[in-house]
């Protein structure tokens, strides 16, 4: 961790920067405000944290500021207009908040270094599984969101779970636990006849699964999009485009062996009809 005199040289150097700003940016960047530091190392024995960027820096610092200007607004939209601010800054008032970030970077590098040097390999090899789980994790939620962006059908519910949305409010229970538990425990009651109900519920919610999905599919392979489709749909896609192919060859026949057949049928056909010589007795 760096010392504190130069923390406190950085941060005076920072504030410095910011009173500095043009008399347009004054609103924005209140000469009086120290971004806070964000520790790198928070706890004992732990990985130091990655540090922000620029923009980040500028986003905490603009917050409660713009939080306070607008209290009846989503905090999506404080951040758009704090992105917006931050569009409309010269280089020169970003700079402040790019340098900072520079330097929590290479302090970051000194800090990963030191605390890879006191793992075990078994902790290396622990770190890198983890990290290839994250990294899995993140890959399966990018999917999942570029497939609903994309329309996929929903998934079929089960007879149980139509019947747990249908009950839900009504449900026992405080939480969302222990509703859950009272259904499975109303439905387990329930007679054969009542739970056929949803059982029907959940076989026309297959076919329309069944038919979405089909629909989906196609559109999916006319826009180039195979990779998104299911090996089972396009193996029978495959195959089906396959079979006219066949039947096609099977009617063509290879002109030579047609030739061949008929000067043969043509010989035979000679021989038969060539008259016989009657031999005379002298």
């Amino acid at each position: 961790m760096a010392p504190y005199s130069v923390v406190s040289a950085g941060l005076g150097w920072l504030v410095r920067s910011f009173s500095g700003l043009s008399c347009r940016c004054s609103s924005v960047l209140p000469a009086a405000f120290v971004p806070p530091l964000r520790c790198l190392t928070s706890q004992a024995g732990s990985p130091p944290k990655r540090p922000l960027n620029g923009y980040m820096r500028f986003v905490l610092q603009q917050k409660p500021a713009v939080t306070r200007q607008n209290p009846d607004i989503k905090s999506v939209d404080i951040i758009r207009k704090i992105a917006q601010q931050w569009r409309t800054l010269s280089p020169d008032q970003k700079q402040p908040f790019q340098e900072a970030s520079l330097q929590a970077r290479q302090q970051f590098k000194l800090d990963l270094q030191h605390y890879q040097a006191q793992l075990s390999p078994d902790q290396m090899q622990q770190q890198v599984l983890e990290k290839r789980q994250r990294m899995a994790k993140r890959k399966a939620i990018r999917k999942k969101r570029e497939l609903s962006s994309l329309g996929k059908p929903k998934r079929p519910r089960s007879a149980f779970n139509i019947f747990m949305s249908e009950h839900f409010e009504e449900a026992r229970g405080g939480s969302t636990q222990a509703k859950m538990k009272s259904l499975l425990e109303d439905w387990r009651s329930l007679f054969s006849h009542q739970k056929q109900v949803y059982s029907q519920l959940a076989q026309d919610d297959k076919i329309r699964y069944k038919n979405e999905m089909k629909s989906w599919e196609d559109h999916m392979v006319d826009i180039g999009r195979e990779d998104l489709v299911r090996e089972q749909t396009l193996s029978t896609k495959k195959k089906a485009a396959a079979k006219p192919a066949a039947s096609k060859g099977t009617k063509t026949s290879n002109p030579m062996n047609s030739a061949k057949t008929t000067r043969k049928t043509t010989n035979t056909r000679s021989a038969k009809t060539v008259p016989k010589t009657s031999t005379k007795k002298t």
